[in-house]
Formats: C-alpha cells, sequence, structure tokens
C-alpha cells in the first residue's frame, strides 16, 4: 500500500506506527446504523467505525489514540453490542421484577421472633479469590470496532487523514511476549494464597451443608429443639407429636374428654386351608374324584376315534 493512498472504499487510511519500522493500517468511516435497537448503544453522527483493529488493543489505547480529535465516550469491540443490549435489557427486567416484589412483601410482615433468628444466624463464609493480574484481552485478527464520541464535531476532526503515521499510544498491561509471561505467573500462585483459597471453599461447603441439614431434619426423623432446650411440637395423632416423632403434647380432645381417638381397623377373617386334618383328607378326595373324571374323559375320546378309524397310536 502507497503512502499517498487515503481512502479505500469508503474507508479513511489510518496509518499507526508500532516503532520505527513497524506499520500497521486501521480503516476508519462513520457508523451508519441499521437497526432501531442499536439507536442507543450506537449513536449516529457520534460513532466512528474502525476495521483492522490490532488483536492486542485495549479500550484506554484507543481512547488515547483518537484523544487528540475529541472526547472519547466509550469503545465497544465486536461482539460486545450485543452483550450490552442484552445486559441493558434483564438489568430493565430484573428492576421491574424487584419493584415488584418490594410492593408485595412488607418488612414488618415477618413475626419478630423470626427475625432475631435470622439475625443469630452465623455469616456465610467467602471465598478468597486467586489473584488475577490486569492482563490485556486477546481478539482475533482483523477484528472491528466502534468509538463513540462525546459530540458530532470530534467524529470528523478523527476521519481526516494524516500525513505521517500516528504513534500507538504506550499502556500499562503488558504486550507481546511480556504479556504471555504474565499469563504464565498468573496461572501459577504461591501455595499460600492457593492453602487460603481451598480452606475458605472448603467452609463454605461445610456452611452450605450444614444448613441443608438443618432444613431436612424432619424428613430424617429428629428432634428439634430450639434455643431454650423445647422440643418443638406440632398437631397430630391422638397426643400429638414432635417434629422429629414421639409423644410431646396431648390433644385438644384428650385435654376435654380424656378418651382417645383410635381408628379401629376392618379386617376380614380368612379361613384357613389345609390347616386341620379333615381339610387335608377332603382335599386329597376331591382330586382323587377329579382324576377319575377326567381319565373316562379321555378314555370316551379314544373310543370315538376308533369307531372313526382315525385313531392311529403309532
Amino acid at each position: 500500500m502507497s503512502s499517498s493512498t487515503t481512502t479505500i472504499s469508503g474507508f479513511t487510511v489510518l496509518p499507526i506506527s508500532y516503532g520505527d519500522k513497524t506499520t500497521h493500517y486501521v480503516y476508519a468511516r462513520a457508523h451508519a446504523g441499521s437497526k432501531k435497537h442499536q439507536a442507543k448503544t450506537l449513536p449516529d453522527r457520534r460513532t466512528l467505525f474502525l476495521v483492522n483493529v490490532p488483536p492486542d488493543a485495549t479500550e484506554r489505547e484507543l481512547v488515547l489514540l483518537f484523544k487528540s480529535a475529541g472526547t472519547v465516550e466509550r469503545v465497544a469491540f465486536a461482539g460486545d453490542v450485543a452483550e450490552e443490549e442484552d445486559v441493558e435489557e434483564s438489568s430493565d427486567e430484573d428492576e421491574d421484577v424487584q419493584d415488584m416484589e418490594e410492593e408485595e412483601v412488607e418488612p414488618d410482615s415477618q413475626p419478630a421472633r423470626k427475625r432475631r433468628k435470622l439475625d443469630k444466624k452465623p455469616p456465610k463464609p467467602t471465598v478468597v479469590p486467586l489473584p488475577s493480574p490486569s492482563l490485556r484481552q486477546l481478539r482475533g485478527t482483523g477484528r472491528t470496532a466502534h468509538v463513540i464520541f462525546l459530540d458530532e464535531s470530534s467524529l470528523e476532526r478523527a476521519l481526516q487523514p494524516s500525513s505521517k503515521p500516528r504513534a500507538w499510544p504506550s499502556s500499562e498491561e503488558p504486550s507481546g511476549l511480556a504479556h504471555y509471561l504474565a499469563r504464565y505467573d498468573a496461572a501459577r500462585p504461591p501455595l499460600d494464597v492457593v492453602r487460603a483459597h481451598a480452606d475458605s471453599a472448603m467452609e463454605l461447603f461445610e456452611y452450605e451443608l450444614q444448613q441443608t441439614k438443618q432444613k431436612s431434619k424432619y424428613r430424617k426423623g429428629e428432634d428439634i429443639v430450639d434455643e431454650d432446650g423445647f422440643t418443638l411440637v406440632t398437631r397430630g395423632g391422638a397426643y400429638g407429636k414432635n417434629l422429629g416423632g414421639g409423644v410431646g403434647v396431648a390433644s385438644k380432645k384428650f385435654q376435654e374428654t380424656g378418651e382417645t381417638s383410635q381408628r379401629q381397623k376392618k379386617t376380614e377373617k380368612k379361613e384357613k386351608k389345609n390347616f386341620y386334618a379333615f381339610q387335608k383328607a377332603e382335599k386329597q378326595r376331591n382330586d382323587l374324584l377329579e382324576l377319575k373324571k377326567n381319565w373316562e374323559a379321555d378314555k370316551a375320546k379314544v373310543e370315538k376315534l376308533k369307531a372313526a378309524r382315525k385313531f392311529k397310536p403309532y
């Protein structure tokens, strides 16, 4: 590409120098929004569309690159625009749901005793995070970005071609080989930090396990005792029962009349078979009579086949 070329297919060529010998070319034009839902995130007349952005470029570096043109409001890389729209929609829905919940639930509707119980609940432990240094995000080669300026005049100054390449601003984040060395060090934190992270994660696991056990005591049949030492009870049975089973308190009917309401189960007496001697003898006699009856029927059938001359035993 010759140094005299300033525009290609409607894009302004912006040469960028990474040093004395390296030159990178970025292509820019004014953004023309085609979708109505992008009008808020990418406003027309204030958005600069960039092509062939360096893969390791950061938002701060692009802000410093176009600082001479005007104040940059924000930078949106390729793929970030759709994510920002989804986040805005979800945040609006969450705010609506939160407002509805605040209207439905009143703060004074909870009993005072229950509130005191919740206050005495031990705090939930937090996990100590592993160190994560600020590293630049690497993107694909030839990706695009949108630079949104604060005013419309800044966009016109950013599109003006320059006679010499613009110097790429330096940033605090490591680049090149230093970036991969920092990633290597970040993937291997010190052992004391890893130990603190693992211990805090186990504390959180044990806390959640204890909370699950407390909720499932009734299902396991264990007695639930409050802070004063009394066993919690519930209605049921003749005398009442506690939450874990057994007798805890008498029912209202038992206190008034002293009678227990026991349900009588209707059981039908079934006759026992082959239990007495005469039952066995009668069964053997019936079986013998049935055998003789079948023998006579088979004998008559054979005689009938013989008379028809269709009986062939061999």
